[in-house]
């Protein structure tokens, strides 16, 4: 049973959905959606051998980068501190107990 090409599509614009985004015709397609396009341009001889599987493991795919993505969005979210560095978050950390660490000698206060 040949899958339906609009499940293709869809499979294939959610596929783009996860990738990261780039501005629109400044850049030449990133080799990863490269990859995607042609693989999903042959899909034809592939999903005649063995359509569930191909569609399965795409959908599975999809998942997984939905799943990436929101695991991201969720380690920034609760560790504000972790593109910091070490002064920095030392800074914060003091503040928000209530205290300014003193001004060091040679630096000017912000």
């Amino acid at each position: 049973m040949a899958p339906n090409p609009t499940k293709l599509r869809s499979l294939y614009r959610a596929l783009l959905r996860e990738l990261p985004p780039r501005p629109i015709l400044s850049n030449p397609r990133s080799p990863l959606h490269k990859s995607l396009h042609d693989s999903f341009a042959s899909q034809q001889q592939q999903l005649q051998a063995r359509p569930d599987l191909t569609l399965a493991q795409a959908e599975q795919f999809v998942q997984y980068l939905k799943a990436q993505r929101t695991y991201t969005t969720l380690v920034e979210r609760y560790n504000p501190g972790m593109g910091m560095d070490e002064e920095e978050r030392v800074r914060l950390t003091a503040r928000r107990v209530g205290m300014d660490l003193p001004v060091e000698y040679g630096k000017s206060e912000k």
